[in-house]
């Protein structure tokens, strides 16, 4: 049945875009919180000094008559104490198609009764902000398996942790006409909505501020993110005042309706035995309702990896009432809720999700068709035109190495991952997928009274996407240098917290006295707010030390920059301007946004 079984343990170690920080805790006292509705035991991480709680369930479970459904509040349980001390089952596990398995974006079985979180908080915490985490993974993996203990301790444990798990794959976004009518499109997307209202009727009782919520996070996590910040028009329900955005995954947001979700609902339903001839979209619908877990599990993961490279086959669609027109359309209105917004992107994002074997002009012609179906012939025009390819070599075999940004080569056509044209496709998937999209999240926060926004660019070598997980959640890492983790970790807390990335030079030098930062006034460093006309970005890099060759797979390979002597070094640069012009390259793909559609 093409079922790829189990995350590869693997890629934790040589990709880690996959979890990290799975080591198991010294544990002493049993923390307890009575939420009403239930009553859980939680435990005391000696290692951290932190109060953990694993498994806390905040809707009911999503089977039977509530598959496809809005969450709904758990059922009271008031009999025993509830441990909360292991780690929640992971939901449905629906992978990426075409990659290797050794990625670890791989397709497994989980359990439907997954509407779970995780809390990290301080012993004794009283009225702290709070960071809910949302996962990333292509709507369709991973789990709340993130563990943020480091990242609270370097911020002197002055906020809260939520990590929180919600539906993937067909089980969260299964869109057709047939489920708008009868069931909800985007459920993945009101499972987070759910857990943010849970932290403001809960958060209380473990020592939180709800009125101090940062929503946070990665790849799809990350676009997630920023669709809370859409919702409902922009509209503003106050159950969050920040949003952190790192690599915010912003593509094929079809028409809930659509021809290429409502074929992959087809497929599905299939697959599962309930879509045959004359059936009605109610019959097909409930025969999906009744059908057993592991047939639908089967079929959700199959149409997700069927695709092309590195695409899912179940996303957040725009359904009329949650997401009401396309991202790049409603961020130019600036039609957003919460004040402030912190949004980065990787140096080499476009890796591993695009595919690696582009080794000539056809094949570069024959990915972006399959990439952009609707593009016009002045779609297509206008893209070879601004990303230089009609002056590119057609070959994989020039030196590797990083671009310096805004000066030299760029990532046109250079970095440490690829030359040439094979560069080229790695740009275009990482622009027109995660870079642009932050481009657009900050601007529609900038230039405001009450809102504001700043950026980064994470460019620690290799860069590729989700290389930047272990820099924040960092239990058991040991790349990026320590020093760079905690001046990274501590621009994230601080905005956390304080609502601002402006740390210290001390800080941001990470222990380094030959480190270089951008210095500004009161011992700070410089970094200024995003402002539309004159765009800055934080470009967040070390250099100096050893470096070490990692290969995953003949097709990824790269260079990790490690041992004593490797220092951070921070620098300003026009966002316009950097990497040939993204500025310009970000403006192309929100005028073609309809098609891409993102």
């Amino acid at each position: 049945m093409g079922f790829m079984a189990g995350i590869s343990s693997l890629v934790l170690l040589a990709l880690t875009t996959a979890p990290i920080g799975l080591a198991t805790p010294v544990q002493t006292s049993s923390p307890v919180v009575d939420l009403g509705y239930a009553t859980y035991k939680g435990y005391h991480d000696d290692t951290y000094d932190l109060n953990v709680f694993k498994g806390i369930r905040y809707a009911a479970p999503p089977v039977g008559k509530l598959r496809w459904q809005a969450p709904k509040a758990p059922l009271v349980n008031r009999t025993a104490i509830q441990s909360a001390t292991e780690q929640p089952p992971i939901c449905p596990q629906s992978g990426g198609a075409k990659l290797p398995e050794v990625y670890g974006f791989n397709s497994a079985l989980g359990n439907e009764d997954c509407l779970f979180l995780n809390v990290y908080a301080p012993p004794g915490a009283k009225d702290l902000p709070i960071l809910l985490w949302i996962h990333g993974g292509g709507d369709g993996l991973f789990g709340a398996f993130y563990d943020p203990s480091e990242l609270i301790n370097t911020n002197d444990k002055g906020f809260i942790a939520v990590m929180i798990q919600y539906r993937l794959g067909a089980f969260g976004f299964l869109s057709s006409e047939g489920v708008h009518k009868y069931g909800k499109t985007n459920a993945g997307l009101l499972d987070m909505r759910f857990a943010l209202e849970w932290v403001q009727k809960n958060i209380e009782k473990f020592g939180g501020d709800a009125s101090r919520v940062t929503v946070a996070g990665e790849s799809s996590g990350a676009g997630s993110a920023m669709l809370q910040s859409l919702a409902y028009g922009g509209r503003e329900d106050h159950l969050f005042n920040n949003v952190i955005a790192a690599s915010p995954y912003t593509t094929s947001l079809y028409q809930y309706d659509g021809k290429v979700p409502t074929g992959h609902y087809k497929d599905f339903a299939a697959r599962a035995g309930c879509y045959k001839k004359n059936m009605s979209e109610a019959a097909v619908f409930n025969c999906l309702v009744k059908a057993d877990t592991v047939t639908l599990q089967y079929a959700s993961a199959n149409v997700s990896i069927s695709g092309e490279w590195g695409t899912w086959a179940f996303l957040p669609v725009v359904d009329g009432s949650f997401i009401r027109e396309l991202p790049s359309k409603q961020l130019l209105k600036k039609k957003v809720s919460g004040k402030r917004v912190l949004s980065g992107y990787n140096a080499n994002d476009g890796v591993p999700l695009s595919p690696p074997n582009v080794n000539s002009t056809g094949d570069f012609l024959d990915y972006i068709h399959s990439a952009f179906p609707s593009f016009s012939p002045k779609d297509y025009s206008r893209l070879m035109d601004i990303y230089g390819v009609r002056h590119s070599s057609p070959e994989n075999t020039g030196p590797r190495y990083d671009t310096l940004g805004d000066s030299g080569p760029t990532a046109l056509n250079q970095s440490e991952m690829a030359t040439g044209l094979q560069q080229t496709v790695f740009n275009i998937y990482a622009e027109s997928s995660f870079d642009c999209p932050a481009y657009w999240l900050a601007g529609a926060f900038a230039g405001g009274r009450t809102k504001e926004s700043w950026q980064y660019q994470y460019s620690v070598t290799p860069g590729y996407h989700g290389s930047d997980l272990s820099a924040y959640f960092s239990v058991g890492a040991t790349t990026p240098a320590r020093g760079f983790m905690h001046a990274f970790q501590k621009i994230w807390g601080n905005f956390i917290i304080n609502n601002t990335p402006v740390i210290s030079i001390t800080d941001a030098k990470g222990g380094a006295d030959n480190a270089t930062v951008p210095e500004g006034v009161n011992g700070d460093i410089s970094w200024p707010k995003w402002n539309s006309d004159s765009p800055v970005v934080m470009n967040l890099n070390t250099t100096g030390g050893s470096t070490v060759f990692v290969e995953v797979t003949p097709e990824l390979t790269y260079w990790v920059r490690d041992g004593p002597g490797v220092t951070n070094e921070f620098r300003l640069a026009d966002a316009s301007k950097w990497e040939g012009g993204r500025g310009a390259r970000c403006e192309f793909w929100r005028s073609v946004g309809p098609r891409v559609p993102a």
